[in-house]
């Protein structure tokens, strides 16, 4: 069986795509949420991409050609940006620990 023909695949990719989706939309209002509104969107982005990381470790893990080809997709994509799949996250989570530091000068 290949990589993507597996059910818990498909539902976890679609989970995750979604659950993005939701937050990206949620983040739109981030300005106006109260100190515990930040506190937790925050904590549900952390969550959020250490579920992404594991996923895609999945992906790197695999020997199926599908889910190796889609990691070399994810590497090329970022190259154009000048950046490393490893990068991305570092940045990611540099955006949340700023974040959570402005939070906690906040009164």
């Amino acid at each position: 069986m290949g990589f993507f023909d597996s059910e818990i695949v498909q539902q976890e990719a679609k989970q995750l795509f979604e659950d993005y989706q939701s937050l990206v939309e949620l983040g739109s209002k981030y300005g106006k949420f109260d100190r515990e509104g930040k506190k937790q969107y925050i904590e549900r982005m952390e969550e959020m991409m250490e579920r992404y990381r594991v996923f895609m470790k999945r992906f790197e893990l695999s020997e199926d050609f599908m889910a190796q080809m889609t990691v070399q997709q994810l590497n090329t994509q970022l190259n154009q940006f000048g950046i490393t799949p490893q990068q991305m996250f570092d940045r990611m989570h540099e955006t949340l620990e700023r974040m959570k530091a402005e939070l906690q000068q906040q009164p």
